[in-house]
């Protein structure tokens, strides 16, 4: 009873670290372990249904998972988390380190730029699709955190396919800034510059004036009529396959 007590409070100070973060659910663990995560602990409440989905999902990892998750009864599993995965595996990974050269100097290819989204579930589906996508980096503005366990866990875990940070504002880089803006001229992907910061806002404001002002070009998604606006992670993905089809990459 002791061990499954510090087991929960492990799991809740983890959530508070900043250099820590909760990884909840086979997928975001699979991911994690793949792109070079450093796990600190993992635990399933089902070490039977862990087996089975590590050989259909990912027999790559199925002997190391076996190795790493350590058994927990189920009634301790469902205090470590606010609402504990179906798949029964929880983890603590460290959060990597992001220097600042990597993301934004010039490069190969897009930086996504998120002007304070507004939800976690959100965030975290776009971090997943630029990660799918081949962008560089991913960068976000505002109190939301993209390694928050809610953004991780929509994520899949691939904030550590690419470097994934939060700051107080876009500071200057050898990058050009591209703003999605409803007011834009029509997106024209052969215009765009390979290595552009490409700025989206949340669907309720926008982008701020601040980053419009900034900006070097203002573009738009074509639309049906009467449509307002997309996801915060559909247009994401629709604006990164657009220029990389544009660049006929056909990686993956």
């Amino acid at each position: 009873m002791k061990e499954e007590r510090r087991l929960v409070a492990r799991f809740r100070a983890a959530r508070r670290d900043p250099g820590l973060v909760v990884l909840e659910g086979f997928h975001a663990l699979k991911h994690a372990l793949r792109f070079g995560a450093a796990i600190l602990e993992a635990v399933t409440a089902d070490p039977a249904l862990a087996a089975r989905l590590a050989a259909e999902l990912a027999p790559d990892l199925a002997s190391r998972l076996a190795g790493l998750l350590q058994p927990v009864p189920a009634a301790s599993f469902a205090e470590l988390a606010p609402q504990p995965p179906e798949t029964g595996i929880l983890a603590i990974a460290r959060r990597p380190a992001v220097k600042r050269p990597a993301f934004l100097e010039a490069g190969t290819g897009p930086l996504v730029l998120l002007d304070h989204p507004a939800h976690a579930r959100n965030l975290g589906a776009a971090v997943r699709v630029a990660a799918a996508a081949g962008a560089e980096a991913l960068l976000c503005l505002g109190p939301l955190d993209p390694w928050h366990p809610t953004a991780v866990r929509a994520g899949a875990g691939l904030q550590f396919a690419l470097p994934v940070a939060r700051m107080s504002e876009l500071p200057e880089s050898g990058r050009p800034l591209v703003a999605l803006d409803p007011e834009g001229d029509p997106l024209e992907p052969g215009r765009i510059a390979g290595d552009a910061v490409l700025a989206f806002g949340s669907e309720r404001h926008g982008l701020s004036a601040a980053l419009l002002a900034r900006a070097d070009r203002r573009v738009r998604l074509p639309m049906r009529p009467g449509i307002s606006s997309l996801n915060l992670a559909t247009a994401v993905a629709a604006v990164l396959y657009l220029l990389r089809l544009c660049r006929g990459e056909k990686r993956g």
